[in-house]
Order: structure tokens, then sequence, then C-alpha cells
């Protein structure tokens, strides 16, 4: 190929190499608007990573205390429901607390509290049971027996607790509900007693549903500041829900030795947590000044997407990484480095001016 060719094949690929697009191209900041101007289709806004970030973010963040809705409702006296099972003693009477005699079991003995909310015993007949607590049936049995018997002894006892229950979906090894006894429930025992799948469940967002409000709880960072703030009751007809870990992700991209999805437990993951289960920034090709979280935007009409860089070259920047508090959904992008986009961009270019180049030769062969 002449000189002639060969300097039209060059000047044509050159030209054509601002269309390619390199691998791991880095993002510029100029390319994002801090005055919100659109890029694009999209409205994008750069902010760099910085100590007084980190304070004005964690401000915002700062757990407001549980609703008082939550917190000052205090569980009266046990109420027996329809479809409770319970025993009644009478000392000194076995005929009427063992009607079939000792060889009888004990759940057989016991007595059911019907549909309409009443129960049958001897000598009293049907009994309203239902709203009263314990203490009140007994008392209430006590005077009518007191009529047969002299000085009745009486004990009124639960066998089996079917009126109230709380219920606990999500990520659990199945549906479950909680009675409630005589011993008041907290939101804490019905997350324990609900065999909750510890592999999947995301306790940084339980929600309550009570009395139709829905309450987001979470758990994991109430856990940490002590414990006592989930100490709270429940009442009958709660609504718990744990959502799954596969809704709490976070994406690592680029320059990374182990890109990929993310799933995280907690209630937080910082950046520098999340480039450490990514193996970290590849040392060879990363560019360190190049460290970006994506961060969208639910309605890009009122607030813009928002772009947070955190330039890496620093041993300091990692501190500051680590304070910095992702979100799920968040995207963290590693930029390549000058030389790796240029070696990447070279590798592009050469078999493309190897195509223009035989092309090029086949023609001067037809030619001649």
């Amino acid at each position: 190929m002449d000189c002639k060719r060969l300097g039209a094949t060059l000047a044509l690929a050159l030209s054509l190499s601002g269309c390619m697009f390199a691998p791991g191209q880095h993002m510029r900041s100029s390319a994002f608007a801090r005055d919100d101007q659109p890029v694009g289709n999209d409205q994008i806004e750069l902010i760099p990573i910085t100590p007084k970030l980190i304070a004005m973010d964690r401000a915002a963040r700062d757990l407001p205390g549980l609703p008082a809705a939550l917190t000052s409702y205090q569980p009266k006296d046990y109420q027996i429901g329809a479809g409770d099972v319970l025993y009644i003693t009478v000392w000194d009477h076995p005929e009427l607390t063992v009607p079939a005699g000792p060889q009888q079991q004990l759940n057989a003995a016991g007595r059911p509290v019907q549909s309409d909310g009443t129960l049958f015993y001897p000598y009293v007949g049907k009994v309203i049971a239902a709203g009263m607590t314990p203490s009140q049936l007994r008392e209430e049995l006590t005077r009518k027996l007191a009529r047969y018997i002299e000085a009745p002894q009486v004990d009124v006892s639960i066998l089996t607790y079917a009126s109230q229950r709380v219920w606990v979906t999500g990520a659990s090894r199945q549906a479950a509900t909680v009675p409630l006894t005589v011993t008041p429930l907290t939101l804490g025992d019905a997350i324990s007693q609900s065999g909750l799948d510890a592999t999947q469940a995301d306790l940084s967002g339980v929600r309550l549903t009570r009395d139709g409000v829905t309450y987001t709880i979470d758990l994991d960072r109430l856990g940490r500041q002590g414990g006592g703030a989930t100490n709270i009751f429940l009442k009958s007809s709660d609504h718990l829900y744990v959502p799954y870990l596969d809704r709490k992700e976070i994406f690592v991209v680029g320059e990374v030795n182990q890109p990929g999805a993310m799933s995280f437990k907690t209630s937080d993951i910082s950046l520098s947590q999340a480039l450490g289960r990514a193996r970290g920034m590849q040392q060879t090709t990363a560019n360190g000044n190049a460290v970006y979280v994506i961060r969208g935007s639910q309605d890009l009409q009122s607030m813009p997407s928002t772009v947070y860089l955190l330039e890496a070259r620093s041993p300091t920047a990692f501190a500051v990484a680590s304070q910095f508090e992702l979100i799920p959904g968040d995207v963290v992008f590693v930029g390549a480095a000058g030389v790796t986009r240029w070696s990447r961009f070279v590798n592009q270019l050469l078999p493309f001016t190897s195509i223009i180049s035989n092309a090029a030769s086949a023609r001067n062969d037809l030619e001649n």
C-alpha cells in the first residue's frame, strides 16, 4: 500500500476514534451540572464526598424515636375469647374438675369457649366467658357454685390460647401466627418465635401494621442502640412483615476485582465495605480519583439523580469512605486510569485498521 493510501487509512481511523467508546471510561466532573442542568435525558448533580457531607448525611438519617402510638401502648390483662380452652379446677371436687376420672387426659378435660363466647360448666350452666379475665371468670364461677358447694375454691387457667394472635410474614420459613398469652408479647419475642430465616431476613425494614397504620422499624439499628427500644408490646391482630434481603442490594462495577450485586443484612453499609466485598480496586487499571456512587432519583422531574465522587488516591480518603453510608439501589462505579483507557482504545482500533488496510490492499490489487 503506498504512502497516500496509508495516510488516508490512518486519518479515517483517527476520525472514527471519537465515536468509539473505551470500556471503563472515566466520568468527568464537568459532565455533571451543579445547578441541575440537564445532561441527556437525566438531571444529574455531582457532589464530592467530604467529612462535612458525611456529617450532614448522618444528621439527616438519625432515627427519630419510635412513634408514641407504639411506645405508649400497655397491654391489659388477658381477656378470654372464642377458641380458648380453659382448665377449671374446683378443689376437693374432682368430679367437677375431671368428670371422667383421673384416667382422663388433661387436654380432654379442658373447657372450650364456643364461638358465641360462652362455655358450659356443671351446676352453673352457660357462662359468658369471652371478655373476662381468668380471675374475673374465677370469681363468677365461685359465686354461682356457692349455691351448691360450701365455700368453693376455684382456679381458672388457660390450656390453649387461640383467640388473640399476631401474624408474622415475609422472610420466615413459613407464615407464622404467634398467640398472645397472659404474658405480654413484645416485638422482639414475636420475631424470635416466628422462625425467621436469618440468611434471608432484612431486620432493618420490619413493617408493623396496626389498626390500618403501617410503621417501618429498623430493628438492626435499634438493637445496636441497646435493644430496649424493641420491647414494644404487640396487640391482637398486629401484622409483622419482615422483608427479604434480595430487595436490599447495591451494585459495584468498573475497575474492581469482583464486580456484581451485593445484599447486606445490616441497616447500612459503607462505601469502603462495598469496595472491600468487591475485593478492592484493580491496582493496575483503576483510577483512584474516579470512584463514584450513583444514586438514582424516584422522580427525575422533581429531584435530580445524584453522583457522589470520592478521590481515593489519598489514604485519608478511605477513612472518609468508611463513614459514607450507601443505601439500597446505589451503584458504585470505579473508573479506569488514563493509560488503561488508551490501551483499550488501541486494542479496539487495531482490528478496525487491519480491516481497512486489507480492504485498501484488495482494491489496489483490483486496480492493478
